[in-house]
């Protein structure tokens, strides 16, 4: 015995029913032992369906008592899998049956003793399920055999290859059966004709028709599963069983948001198998689909309102247990299916870009959401609290009878009797958590799906300076004259919003400028149905909009010109995406040149919007988003490598022993990119002369020729033009000879010409990275670089060539205005330069180099090579200029105007840590800057030298 029943188990509410069972057993198989007799006294005081079963099944009782739950379970289910297809079809029925009420019994026990958690009871009820589809199509595709219908190989395995196959959907789908359970099926078939010249429309329809027979006919036995096939395509015009072509076109043409959601449980179960995953895979982008869908939220909370609008609201007076009574568990407020629904309207808004949330089941979607940073984990925990506690409870309830419902008894005495039957001693206790659960739940689905915009007052149109103007626009939007409004449903939106919307304008400090970039986002959308969905769904975004739109002119013109990256609104704050991981879950499906040249441009552009609203809402700071950036660059570099390497190899053959890597340099190299800075990169390749001269199969190259159009056929997949504009501008002319220098390298070359290479190309290499290429190549050229690096040369020269560069530049490129922090005398260029110079001077210091310009200074700090203050002071002023740098290029571009909007100039204030308690002017913080870069221009005189009119630069 395994101690199994040795639990406690739940009182019975009705103890003469409870008593009236022991005796009935005792009669029958003799006096219980302890466990056995409380957990009849629990199922005949509270359950007289599960009384009944255990009455005839006193074998399973004993099964379970000698091996266990598990091991009764796994008997049972092994007993359906044994079953032959040629098994006589009453013989069949009644085997189905009775392991259908044997697991029933199983399973019950296990949850009444809590000895396994939700997702063990279930799963055994669904593998069962299973299980018996899948016994039941075999015997039926056999016999349809028998009668001439079918052609079959293999009567031992008659599904194989047999053109007929069941999909799982719902709770089955999902693996989440509960007791009374129906199970939701889609029977698709392949229209290709039968044996003897059958069409295997009818043929397949009969046995469509027999499965639910043979599923859901009650006996003697009972019965297997009710058997719903209510959401094939067009249920109403439709035959039960569908064909393949037909199943299709209406995928892709008519079916509706819901049949989406409901595809996200679709499984295979019984028949062909891969037939089904091959129909599942086909419809894939109907269900899973690139582009963020922001109109499915407001599609699945119109489904939702659509079930509210047919049920009572639920009371809000009175106690718990009065405002509980008769809830509906599954489709009332804050129950089962509002969970259900908060689960996959964000699989589907974010599914068709991080494969990772592609899961059936509400926990494990759940649990893949907070993981993939789409659902804070709090609001997730509340939700799978209430999820458990729901799920219990409605187990309970269908325990009884057998019953499929959902309901919560209408009377005291009746939820009196239900607790009990939950385990709980006090009703007004088990009502108040129950219903604790149901408000938690529906407060997390609200903040998810169903929150209304805030009222707001009609708005002044003096607020905007100009009431003419705004009376135009709004006159041409409700005539749908932009593009994005042409719909009824979106400008049924845009009424909806109209109020807050222009409320959250008018608060901008150029409200009319702010409504003329809105104007020309909306005429550029070629749906404006997403956006106001996305708006309505979640009202907070308004304010973010609206600040985008008055306070980041390059922002708002980078929305109107590239729509998708709206999504990167949908980033609440406190949870930011992992983008490194998001693109390559993203473009898992498919990584051919071709389609990473469609897809990376919205995904680049709306992660790059996503991390430049993150700065400007002080979310993030300079440094993460510099590696933020680097490391989605590094990853599209990955991405593109090999794909061009595949096509360049189907042109021009394969180098046998060879390989090319890309070597970041610049921001890409340290690690600090910013919004719009330039690619710069070098190319490096190696070839084993002996190997490789049997070049190319299709066209005979030299190693340096076939590495050469390698690279200029990576360089044109960075920088092709998109809708969406470049990748990126890629700047080679850190390469060895600039211009002038082959746009790949080889090893040899390379390490050659660092023995006598300029001092500012061995300053650049500081910040050299090998970010893709062979493995084993990319540990061949970081010794390279070391190497040219460590090389040794007068302290002196470097430092006299660094000065000498530095008065090359300011002569060449000198200051552009007063926000030019980059090339100003004490700039980001100095502190750059001192890094990078004392790191050629420090070459008996190998562990100071680092290519991050902030680690090199604290590097050559800590090793006493640099004063503390001195590297304290550089530190912040390289931050500095990167956060002022990389604001501008976020707010009004890389040419700032005169005068700056005042939200530029506090967001600048902020940044050079003045702070934002008073609003500070542009004068203030010009000083404030100005003190910076004259200690830096004072740090860098005495550290590399006087910056004069010097033409040497090497």
């Amino acid at each position: 015995m395994t101690g199994c029943l040795d639990q406690d188990f739940p009182s019975p509410a009705d103890p003469a029913a409870a008593e009236r069972l022991l005796r009935r057993w005792s009669e029958r198989a003799g006096a219980p032992s302890p466990g056995l007799a409380r957990l009849l006294a629990c199922l005949g005081g509270n359950a007289p369906y599960l009384a009944d079963v255990a009455l005839r099944e006193p074998a399973t009782i004993a099964a379970i008592e000698r091996d266990g739950l598990e091991q009764t379970s796994r008997l049972t289910i092994a007993a359906v899998q044994a079953l032959s297809p040629l098994t006589d079809r009453r013989l069949m029925a009644a085997g189905l049956r009775q392991a259908k009420h044997r697991l029933a019994l199983v399973t019950a026990i296990a949850d009444l003793a809590e000895a396994w958690p939700l997702e063990q009871v279930t799963g055994a009820l669904s593998e069962l399920a299973d299980a018996a589809l899948a016994a039941a199509v075999d015997h039926l595709l056999a016999a349809a055999a028998a009668r001439g219908e079918l052609s079959i190989a293999n009567l031992a395995e008659p599904s194989r290859g047999c053109g007929f196959t069941v999909l799982a959907m719902g709770k089955l789908g999902a693996r989440e059966l509960n007791y009374s359970s129906d199970v939701d099926l889609i029977l698709l078939y392949d229209p290709a004709p039968l044996a003897a010249g059958h069409a295997a429309g009818p043929v397949f329809v009969r046995l469509a028709r027999d499965l639910v027979d043979l599923m859901q006919t009650r006996d003697a036995d009972g019965y297997v599963f009710r058997t719903d096939l209510r959401l094939r395509p067009d249920p109403g015009s439709t035959p039960i069983a569908t064909s393949l072509p037909a199943a299709l076109s209406y995928y892709e043409s008519l079916a509706q948001t819901w049949e989406r959601a409901a595809m996200i449980k679709a499984r295979p179960v019984a028949g062909d198998l891969e037939l089904g995953v091959t129909f599942l895979a086909a419809i894939r982008p109907f269900v899973w689909r690139r582009h963020l869908d922001f109109a499915a939220l407001a599609d699945i909370r119109t489904m939702k309102r659509r079930i509210d609008a047919q049920r009572l609201p639920p009371p809000t007076q009175g106690s718990s247990l009065e405002r509980l009574l008769g809830r509906n568990l599954k489709l009332g407020r804050g129950g089962i299916r509002e969970i259900e629904f908060s689960a996959q309207a964000m699989q589907l808004v974010w599914g068709g870009r991080q494969p990772a949330l592609r899961v059936p089941g509400t926990l494990a979607a759940l649990h893949a959401l907070v993981a993939e940073r789409r659902l804070p984990g709090e609001r997730a925990a509340r939700l799978e609290a209430a999820y458990r506690a729901l799920r219990r409870a409605e187990h309970r309830l269908q325990m009884v009878h057998d019953h499929q419902t959902h309901s919560l008894p209408q009377s005291a005495a009746g939820f009196a009797a239900f607790a009990t039957f939950l385990g709980a001693a006090d009703p007004a206790a088990a009502a108040a958590a129950l219903l604790g659960h149901m408000e938690a739940a529906h407060e997390a689905y609200a903040e998810m799906l169903d929150g209304e915009p805030p009222a707001a007052s009609p708005i002044d149109a003096e607020a905007f300076g100009d009431p003419a103007q705004v009376a135009t626009t709004l006159a041409a939007w409700r005539a749908g004259r932009p593009r994005g409004l042409r719909t009824g449903r979106a400008r049924e939106l845009l009424e909806k919003l109209l109020p807050s919307l222009l409320a959250a304008l008018a608060a901008q400090p150029r409200p009319t400028l702010a409504l003329a970039r809105l104007d020309s986002l909306l005429a550029r959308l070629p749906a404006g149905v997403q956006l106001l969905s996305l708006l309505d769904h979640n009202p907070a975004l308004l304010a973010r909009l609206a600040a985008v739109l008055g306070a980041a002119p390059l922002l708002a013109d980078h929305l109107a010109a590239v729509p998708a990256a709206l999504e990167g609104l949908l980033a609440p704050p406190g949870i930011d995406p992992d983008p490194v991981a998001m693109l390559n879950a993203a473009l898992a499906d498919d990584r051919s040149l071709e389609a990473l040249l469609v897809a990376l441009p919205p995904l680049l552009r709306g992660e790059e919007f996503r991390l430049a609203l993150a700065e400007l809402e002080d979310r993030s700071g300079v440094d993460a988003a510099g590696r933020a950036r680097t490391a989605l660059t590094e990853t599209v570099i990955r991405l593109l490598l090999p794909a061009v390497l595949l096509e360049h190899r189907r042109r021009f053959g394969r180098l046998r022993a060879g390989g090319m890597v890309v070597v970041a340099l610049g921001k890409a190299g340290s690690r600090e990119m910013l919004a719009g800075s330039d690619l710069d990169l070098m190319l490096i390749y190696d070839q084993d002369d002996a190997a490789g001269q049997g070049a190319a199969a299709a066209r005979r190259l030299p190693a340096s020729q076939y590495y050469a159009r390698l690279a200029q056929a990576l360089i044109a997949a960075l920088t092709a033009p998109t809708a969406q504009g470049r990748l990126y501008e890629v700047d080679m002319r850190l390469r060895p000879s600039g211009r002038q220098g082959p746009v790949a390298v080889s090893l040899a070359s390379f390490a050659r010409y660092h023995e006598s290479a300029w001092t500012w190309e061995r300053m650049a290499l500081t910040r050299a990275r090998v970010v893709a290429g062979p493995r084993t190549l990319a540990a061949k050229v970081r010794r390279a670089i070391r190497a040219a690096l460590l090389a040794s040369r007068p302290p002196e020269i470097i430092l006299a060539d660094a000065a000498a560069m530095r008065a090359r530049l300011a002569r060449d490129l000198p200051q552009r205005g007063p926000w030019d922090v980059k090339n100003r005398p004490g700039g980001l260029i100095e502190v750059e330069f001192v890094a990078q110079a004392l790191q050629l001077v420090q070459a008996g210091h190998p562990h100071v180099l680092h290519p991050t310009t902030a680690v090199a200074l604290a590097r050559l700090a800590a090793a006493g090579l640099l004063s503390t203050c001195d590297a304290t002071l550089l530190i912040h002023a390289d931050r500095l200029w990167r956060g002022v740098i990389g604001l501008l290029a976020i707010t009004v571009g890389r040419t700032p105007p005169a005068g700056l909007p005042a939200p530029v100039i506090s967001a600048l204030a902020r940044v050079a840590g003045l702070g934002q308690k008073e609003p500070t002017d542009e004068a203030a913080l010009s000083i404030a800057l100005d003190a910076v870069a004259e200690q830096v221009r004072e740090a860098f005189v005495r550290l590399i030298g006087p910056v004069e009119d010097d033409h040497a630069d090497r």
